[in-house]
């Protein structure tokens, strides 16, 4: 639903005439609001809050996407990259974007936490913060996964998160 409600926006922008740079951006980086990505970065780790709640989204998102096409006469495919829709993205959790739609934007903060040069690092930075913050054992999260890995079910309480912080230190 969410994919599908990005992508159609998208359409409604380029309808308009507007391109996605000339798209302003919801994300904040480095207490700064980003409209243009760094050169070179591939994708970014970020966090959504509701400012009522505290509760929070970690998630990642990629600055352009590839695909190969055929090209007529060659063996080898081209690789054609395009920009996503990054200015204007709130994530792929259901819950959040409920809440989204029901609250307004106004209600999130949008944090980009860091940047990354390849898209296996970005998976890694992502995954990296989820585990190091316990986000799909805690209730102040939306996460209910890490990577391809559903633990929609798996709640944890203070007390165990700090034996396991002790333990894995």
């Amino acid at each position: 639903m969410t994919i599908l409600k990005n992508q159609l926006i998208m359409i409604q922008l380029l309808s308009f005439d507007l391109t996605p740079s000339s798209v302003d951006s919801h994300w904040i980086y480095k207490k700064k609001k980003l409209n243009e990505a760094p050169k070179d970065m591939h994708g970014f780790v970020y966090m959504i809050t509701n400012k009522e709640t505290d509760r929070k989204y970690i998630g990642r998102k990629y600055l352009e996407s590839a695909r190969r096409v055929k090209v007529a006469g060659k063996k080898r495919r081209k690789i054609v990259k395009t920009p996503t829709n990054w200015k204007i993205y709130t994530g792929s959790s259901k819950p959040l974007n409920k809440d989204i739609e029901k609250l307004g934007k106004g209600k999130f903060k949008f944090e980009i936490l860091v940047f990354g040069e390849t898209k296996g690092q970005v998976n890694y930075l992502e995954e990296n913060v989820h585990h190091r913050l316990h986000v799909v054992a805690r209730e102040e999260y939306y996460n209910d996964c890490i990577g391809p890995r559903r633990f929609a079910n798996v709640r944890l309480s203070e007390e165990v998160i700090n034996k396991l912080n002790k333990v894995v230190k």
